[in-house]
């Protein structure tokens, strides 16, 4: 018989073997798995952006007042900047040959935030002249910190992006954010390339007193013309619409709990989403469910309106009365709608665009 130790040495080296063996056999299923995930997602992808479009497609871009969105139909043209008429939001929609995850057209600009997928993935903000076919070459071109959230263009080319740094949803417990505004070189005489950098930086005060904390946040910008602009601010859970100045370079609040402001076309009232904890249809099985409220600047009052489904997005303006948003599908999340919403108390949302997210109205 072979001594002890032989026998334990060769016991513990078939015992190493036969943990290599499992720990192989893992590798090769987690890596099968992978493989699997992968040819599905392109399968998906595939399916979704290859064939007809599930909507009716036109050849040129409408005439007069029109609505530029994010086209989530699938076929052709999935995931392509889409513009339809203002008057028949349900009719042909001409597809560009541009992808964007978010877009915005105000003035001579179109501002497109993009992911790159690759080997790493990145993402970036590209700017267009908003009266050519997209599908050339952009004014202008910067990296995004991270995935793409928000972004809003002014009349005269200051363009506001937000990205989120780490997490990808406002209603996580903990995220961060870049939020930043530039100004584009002027096609005709607009501003010449000014940047801002993080609004994060700037002189923020809440009441009065300077918010230092470390953990706050900026997102969704809006303009209100000029240097004036409004935005969310958050810390400690807490956020805030805040009304800023881009030259001072400085934010101070104006009320609480409000998130990703549109300024109205009249600029005399801000709507926004605001929070409740409980009720309804919660976003992502989350616990977060948005409402949409609506705050008079000069008289201070807030209407809110309840949503049976909460929503995600930054609103849109109609017109002075009617606000847009999209809402992703329930059975398919890759797909969205965008919902026209009353600006009054008890209102109900109604289909406007199928197939589509983040719009934009060009009047």
């Amino acid at each position: 018989m072979k001594p002890a130790h032989e026998r334990a040495g060769r016991r513990s080296g078939l015992s190493r073997r036969a943990r290599w063996w499992v720990l192989a056999g893992v590798a090769a299923v987690s890596l099968g798995a992978v493989g699997v995930y992968g040819v599905q997602a392109l399968e998906d992808h595939q399916e979704r952006t290859t064939g007809t479009s599930a909507a009716e497609l036109a050849l040129s871009l409408p005439e007069g007042p029109h609505v530029t969105f994010r086209n989530t139909a699938s076929g052709e043209g999935y995931g392509m900047v889409a513009s339809v008429a203002l008057a028949d939001p349900g009719g042909a929609r001409q597809v560009s040959g541009q992808a964007c995850d978010r877009v915005d057209v105000a003035g001579e600009y179109l501002s497109c935030l993009r992911t790159l997928r690759g080997v790493p993935t990145t993402f970036e903000t590209q700017v267009y002249d908003s009266g050519q076919e997209l599908g050339g070459s952009p004014v202008a071109t910067w990296p995004l910190a991270g995935i793409p959230s928000r972004t809003r263009v002014s009349d005269d080319g200051l363009v506001a992006t937000t990205a989120f740094v780490t997490g990808h949803s406002y209603a996580a417990d903990s995220f961060s954010t870049e939020t930043t505004v530039k100004g584009v070189d002027g096609l005709d005489g607009g501003p010449d390339g000014r940047d801002y950098g993080n609004l994060q930086d700037f002189g923020i005060t809440v009441d009065g007193e300077p918010l230092t904390t470390i953990d706050r946040n900026v997102w969704g910008v809006t303009f209100a013309g000029g240097d004036r602009f409004f935005a969310t601010v958050a810390s400690g859970g807490t956020t805030w619409l805040m009304e800023g100045d881009l030259e001072a370079r400085t934010m101070a609040s104006v009320a609480t709990d409000a998130e990703c402001p549109s300024v109205s076309p009249d600029g005399n009232r801000v709507a926004f989403k605001v929070r409740r904890d409980s009720g309804g249809d919660l976003v992502g099985g989350s616990g977060v469910h948005w409402d949409v409220a609506v705050l008079d600047l000069a008289s201070g009052e807030r209407t809110v309106i309840e949503l049976e489904r909460g929503i995600d997005d930054q609103l849109e303006w109609l017109d002075e009365d009617t606000l847009l948003y999209g809402l992703p599908r329930e059975d398919a999340g890759w797909d969205a709608d965008v919902y026209s919403l009353e600006v009054e108390a008890g209102a109900e949302p109604e289909l406007f665009i199928e197939h589509a997210w983040s719009p934009s109205v060009v009047r």
